[in-house]
């Protein structure tokens, strides 16, 4: 008998993406899965239910029978306590979850017995790229925050030379150069910006060089296990303190990118740097969510401070649904062939080092 897929539609104010789009669904189908979607669950992200239905999938317009009767439930942003009310016992559910931000979601889970795999935990090893939700998610977000930036600077990024003189080009720094701040490199880069870029680990200078930025240094090596980095000692932040304040003044745009799994984000930007750039800046903190990178970051809204503007931005991959929405579907999928067989059994095999460290809980244990 097939294992049967459940995918809700995303309820989240400004969420318009779809865990699974059409294509990868078919190929789930072709795989001998049964998918279940529900009724415009994928419309804000321009897959109607037809092409769903094209694809081989079932359209549910009820979603506490949707949730119900799956075996699998697929989501992008964490469970709603009411979602999980309507999931049976001893189901499984992928999704990212944010487990230290959503504890009564978890103990919830864990009473119902459900098998819980959250996308945020997947492990940055070679294998596991395919998958690798938090870095497919993060490539959108640094994208669109050098757009977000150029679109609020009162500058141009490229140099220009017209008859009225030449425009000289922008200056971006970028604060953490992970998936997110490598593309936000790349993209300022694209626009003609002169970039400089800024990480505690200094393994990245390599990949920030390669992109055309300059990196900058302080002697310090904060990389932890699995890449991340880990947080500063307060002799380590006084140091990049004291290095970061010239280059942010100097700086039209900046864009901070640095988070800490598990933890709030980390200040790096004190009122007092921030108020030491032109009139006319940008910054755009996209660690909003995790409370900030900038101590004058307001999560979702633009702060205006001596004509500096401070922007943090929730939930930026929605603002590219397609896209992000096709790069999710594909990380899900790659993950199941890793916890199926044939669409028709669960081989949920604990000596696998992908699955066993993604896996939250499993049936109560």
């Amino acid at each position: 008998m097939s294992i049967r897929i459940a995918v809700p539609k995303e309820r989240e104010q400004h969420e318009k993406r779809v865990a699974l789009t059409p294509e990868v669904a078919g190929k789930l189908v072709q795989k001998g899965f049964e998918v279940w979607v529900e009724s415009g669950a994928g419309e804000k992200a321009y897959f109607s239910d037809e092409v769903y239905i094209q694809a081989g999938c079932k359209i549910e317009k009820d979603p506490k029978k949707l949730l119900g009767n799956g075996q699998i439930v697929l989501k992008i942003q964490p469970i709603s306590p009411e979602e999980i009310e309507f999931m049976a016992d001893s189901t499984m559910l992928v999704g990212f979850l944010f487990a230290h931000r959503h504890p009564e979601q978890v103990k919830r889970l864990f009473d119902k017995k459900i098998t819980v795999f959250p996308m945020e935990k997947i492990p940055r090893v070679t294998r596991a790229q395919s998958m690798d939700a938090l870095s497919s998610q993060s490539t959108v977000t640094g994208y669109k925050a050098v757009l977000m930036a150029a679109d609020l600077s009162s500058r141009f990024f490229p140099m220009l030379t017209t008859a009225a003189g030449t425009i000289r080009p922008a200056k971006v720094l970028v604060l953490g150069a992970g998936v997110a701040g490598l593309q936000a490199i790349a993209t300022a880069k694209r626009l003609g910006a002169i970039v400089e870029a800024y990480d505690v680990r200094p393994a990245v200078k390599e990949q920030v060089m390669s992109l055309g930025a300059k990196f900058l240094e302080i002697a310090v090596d904060a990389e932890a296990k699995g890449g991340y980095a880990r947080e500063l000692t307060p002799e380590e932040k006084k140091k990049e303190q004291e290095m970061l304040l010239e280059h942010v003044a100097a700086a039209d745009v900046v864009i901070t990118t640095a988070q800490i799994p598990g933890r709030d984000a980390p200040k790096l930007l004190p009122k007092e740097m921030v108020l030491k750039m032109k009139p006319g800046s940008v910054v755009i903190d996209l660690a909003a969510e995790g409370g900030g990178n900038c101590v004058l970051t307001e999560p979702g809204k633009m702060v205006t401070i001596d004509g500096i503007k401070i922007y943090g931005p929730l939930n930026v991959p929605a603002h590219l649904p397609v896209h992000a929405s096709e790069m999710y579907a594909k990380n899900l999928f790659h993950f199941l062939m890793l916890l199926t067989h044939d669409g028709k059994s669960l081989e949920l095999d604990l000596s696998d080092e992908i699955i066993r460290g993604t896996l939250l809980q499993e049936g109560g244990k």
